[in-house]
């Protein structure tokens, strides 16, 4: 079980909670800290002090008066007329990341919400009851309104669930479980939609995924290298050093580890004086991906803790202040920046997939063929490679330099984060589809090359990636053997960790 206080969060907690399972808590201290914040919210009320969201409309509609008894109903009218979110549905595990953060949100006690509130939301998450949120429809500020709108009716017995298995109307699920659909009070519609959950949610899954496939691309480089007959000088420690990137030195080291024992590398002058740069140059551009991706993690665990509603109650009410937290341009930069360097993993996997096939390039059957001319081989490998690499230099374009006012100008600059958390993700998937297809032609190649002669590790990788994809005797539909080799890559069946010597930073 995983305590949440509002503060501490990690990635590696989320990843715990989200892929293998374990339950959250919440701390009562934090409790405390939100029943303080609620009795705040409710003194406000009774003073009929006006104060943005508690007893005013929304937006544009700040300066409209609500009377005591119509701030329920105010409530309800913001999360079903917020509901407005279109497309494909968020991935079930980004619903329930979405989930976790708003949660931790609002157990740092500045939003003024209910503790039956909080509860429902931790018992949604353990129970793995997890919202249905379509994908399009936030802008990335004034929060991510839309998609945390369709969270929040599911807290009011509206909406729909993933659950067990199935999306199912919640007010059923309900039923069955013998939950109440809850009646939101004041502030309290306003406090579970104003964040930048669902943007940072889809980023927690993009940092897990991309985190994972940057150490599958340094295996499956090393395998091309071997293929290739590379030139292991490249990769000489003091290269390095001289640069002074960690993470360069870094992939340098495992690349060296992984290929240890290799009887296909070369040296300079043997075959070739220089290789290509997709080949000498893995620890420079690998590494530079490493390090914006440490940056990334950086701004989402900051987000992941952080008070993202408006307005927010500071000491016991005393102080109510109306800012700007909801906007999300830190974490749309991070996500544009994140997309450039997933893009450039598969931009240079692409370039080595081209080196293995193509005949100029080396010395090997032309495009792998088994019967070169008859038989075509992986060369339209090379292709869907090639393609999706360039959707991806779409798919990069930044998202936060767009902004549309909206509410009648009031929101005059948003962040568009959402966005690009969305596009991050489009970007993983197609990078994991050309990473696969360079392993499947590092493969071949060391076929040709004669396998035995691969260092034990690269060896190992090979047996477990024959296990899924067979040698290739004859032409087939090779599709299929793309998409069951991403599949494998996603499901991360294979210990991808290298035992290295610990490098200094």
């Amino acid at each position: 079980m995983i305590q949440l206080n509002g503060s501490d969060l990690s990635l590696k907690q989320m990843k715990d909670i989200i892929y293998k399972k374990k339950t959250v808590a919440i701390d009562p201290v934090s409790m405390e800290k939100v029943r303080n914040s609620r009795l705040a919210v409710e003194r406000i009320v009774a003073s009929g002090e006006t104060i943005y969201g508690i007893n005013t409309g929304f937006g544009k509609f700040s300066d409209v008066r609500i009377y005591n008894q119509d701030v329920d109903d105010l409530q309800l009218h913001l999360i079903r007329s917020h509901a407005c979110g279109l497309g494909e549905n968020f991935p079930e595990v980004v619903s329930k990341a979405m989930v976790v953060l708003r949660l931790n949100a609002l157990i740092k006690g500045f939003s003024g919400i209910r503790p039956c509130v909080v509860e429902r939301l931790r018992d949604l998450a353990n129970g793995d009851i997890i919202p249905v949120v379509p994908s399009q429809g936030s802008l990335g500020a004034s929060g991510d309104l839309a998609p945390l709108s369709h969270l929040a009716l599911v807290l009011i017995g509206e909406g729909e669930v993933h659950f067990q298995g199935e999306i199912r109307a919640t007010g059923e699920v309900y039923k069955d479980l013998g939950y109440r659909p809850l009646t939101l009070k004041a502030k309290e519609g306003l406090a579970l939609i104003n964040g930048t959950q669902a943007m940072t949610a889809m980023g927690v899954i993009n940092y897990i995924e991309a985190e994972r496939l940057i150490y599958q691309s340094d295996w499956i480089a090393s395998m091309t290298l071997e293929a290739l007959e590379g030139i292991i000088d490249a990769f000489h420690p003091a290269i390095h050093e001289a640069r002074g990137y960690f993470e360069q030195m870094e992939v340098a080291e495992r690349v060296r580890t992984i290929t240890s024992n290799s009887k296909l590398l070369t040296h300079q002058g043997e075959k070739r004086v220089q290789d290509a740069y997709s080949l000498r140059c893995i620890p420079q551009v690998h590494g530079a991906s490493r390090q914006s991706l440490a940056y990334v993690k950086e701004k989402l665990e900051i987000e992941m803790n952080a008070a993202t509603d408006n307005p927010l109650i500071f000491d016991n009410g005393k102080i109510v202040v109306s800012g700007g937290n909801f906007h999300g341009q830190p974490i749309a930069l991070a996500m544009d920046f994140f997309k450039i360097a997933v893009a450039e993993m598969a931009n240079i996997s692409e370039r080595r997939v081209e080196r293995l096939v193509n005949p100029q390039l080396n010395d090997l059957p032309a495009f792998l063929s088994p019967d070169p001319g008859l038989q075509s081989g992986a060369m339209i490998m090379q292709y869907a490679a090639a393609s999706l690499v360039s959707e991806n230099k779409t798919l990069a374009h930044p998202a936060s330099v767009d902004s549309i006012p909206s509410s009648a100008n009031q929101e005059d600059h948003v962040s568009m984060g959402t966005i690009g958390a969305r596009h991050a993700y489009q970007i993983i998937r197609n990078a994991q589809k050309v990473v696969a297809i360079e392993m499947i032609c590092a493969m071949q190649a060391l076929e040709f090359r004669g396998k035995v002669l691969a260092s034990s590790s690269i060896q190992k990788l090979y047996s477990k990636g024959r296990e899924v994809v067979p040698s290739i005797t004859e032409d087939r539909v090779f599709s299929k053997d793309i998409e069951a080799l991403s599949e494998w890559l996603i499901s991360d069946q294979f210990d991808w960790r290298v035992d290295q010597n610990t490098i200094s930073r």
